[in-house]
């Protein structure tokens, strides 16, 4: 008899939480290799009214801030649908195991509704978990009540039979879609998860991954947003052949950059065939204008690297071109955050603040042990940390100015079209 599987995407609770192209994308992987099993899927992050590129808002509930964030002058929410649709799947089967996907550690607080619901209604049931919680918090994600905690990516540990697939999109909302090329990353910036999560780079085969964006198509899918950590690392290996296979497909979609793109690899020929191809946005890491501070960090971008990818993305007529810039870094003496706004939208990118999240296991993250309990993971919580490290008044300075240069670029390019 087949295993009669339940596949959760929490809620979310935090301060502010966005449909940025945000897609259960590992839970919906793991779904595609559980095909021999029954399967039923359950996702609480479903947006609404979508802008142009599919970004938009999920149904919100302002509620009691948990104790230790009290202190955080900004209003606390849960994100994502109604619980009582929830209990409503729950109360309509008997499920052998419930799945439930893990994505930031601070915010554990869906999680642990999901497993509340679940031991209530279905008690019979093994609750796993997996993703980023599950791996950098494994000893805290235990403490929730699950029966299975799973760290980093390897499945041959689930007690199901595993099968080649298509990632699950059948089964949930798919205005918008999600694709990964490759696994990991190459560099190790000192405040990223991603070699602790992921420790190898490794591509993921070309056929599949153009498959992946074939059937995504089919099913009316128009914007697919790359989650890849290093999308442009040896491009000549990897994203250029996959370029080249969807021009010659023509499969017609938007594609999105919201993981932070490594500026120093974009050429005026890579710009230029990602835009053939269907890029729409670029969304640039700049953690700083300053030399030292960029080298003590990892070196991952310079300044004049920068400058050049932004001039190759304007000349290749890129849509939108947006620059991710930290602040509430700890070691953030002599970063100038205000420099690094000012010189970003100088060369014509739109700034977004980053607010720092202080990763346990990761050399920054663990530095932030003198300022805050990382034993706690709504301490991760980074607009939390930002307001706690640089204060409230700071944070709305440096959002301020983002503010002015944004709408000061808006200005330019409007000046420009007409």
């Amino acid at each position: 008899m087949k295993s009669n599987l339940l596949l959760v995407n929490p809620p979310i609770y935090d301060f502010t939480a966005f449909d940025f192209w945000l897609r259960p994308y590992g839970l919906l992987r793991v779904g595609g290799q559980l095909r021999d099993c029954e399967l039923t899927t359950f996702d609480y992050l479903v947006s609404r009214d979508r802008d142009s590129f599919g970004r938009g808002r999920f149904d919100q509930q302002r509620v009691i801030k948990p104790g230790p964030l009290a202190d955080i002058p900004r209003n606390f929410y849960r994100f994502g649908r109604a619980r009582e649709e929830f209990l409503k799947v729950l109360s309509g089967g008997r499920f052998d195991a419930v799945l439930v996907q893990t994505v930031m550690t601070y915010w554990y607080l869906g999680v642990r509704e999901v497993i509340e619901d679940v031991r209530k209604l279905q008690p019979q049931a093994k609750i796993i978990l997996g993703g980023v919680y599950a791996t950098l918090c494994t000893g805290h994600a235990k403490s929730l009540g699950a029966d299975h905690v799973l760290e980093g990516t390897d499945l041959t540990r689930l007690p199901f039979p595993l099968s080649d697939g298509l990632p699950l999109w059948e089964r949930v909302d798919s205005h918008v879609g999600v694709i990964k090329i490759a696994e990991g990353c190459p560099f190790r910036c000192t405040y990223c998860s991603v070699p602790v999560v992921y420790p190898s780079f490794v591509a993921r085969p070309l056929d599949a991954c153009v498959e992946e964006v074939r059937y995504l198509a089919g099913i009316g899918t128009r914007d697919i947003a790359f989650y890849d950590d290093a999308l442009l690392y040896k491009p000549d290996q990897i994203l250029l052949p996959f370029l080249d296979a969807v021009l010659r497909q023509d499969l017609r979609v938007s594609f999105h950059t919201p993981n932070a793109l490594n500026a120093r690899f974009i050429t005026p020929e890579i710009a230029r065939l990602m835009v053939r191809a269907g890029f729409k946005t670029f969304f640039l890491g700049f953690e700083s204008n300053d030399y030292a501070w960029q080298r003590k960090t990892g070196g991952k971008v310079y300044s004049e690297e920068f400058a050049d990818a932004v001039h190759a993305l304007r000349e290749a007529g890129a849509a939108f071109i947006g620059a991710y810039i930290i602040v509430g870094h700890p070691d953030s003496e002599g970063q100038c955050v205000e420099g690094a706004i000012r010189f970003a939208a100088q060369q014509g990118a739109r700034v977004m603040l980053s607010e720092f999240s202080p990763v346990p296991g990761t050399p920054d993250g663990d530095a932030c042990r003198a300022y805050t309990n990382l034993d706690e993971p709504l301490n991760h919580n980074k607009t939390a940390f930002t307001i706690r490290f640089l204060g409230a008044d700071r944070v709305n300075q440096l959002k301020d100015l983002c503010r002015t240069v944004n709408a000061s670029i808006r200005s330019r390019l409007a000046a420009t079209v007409f």
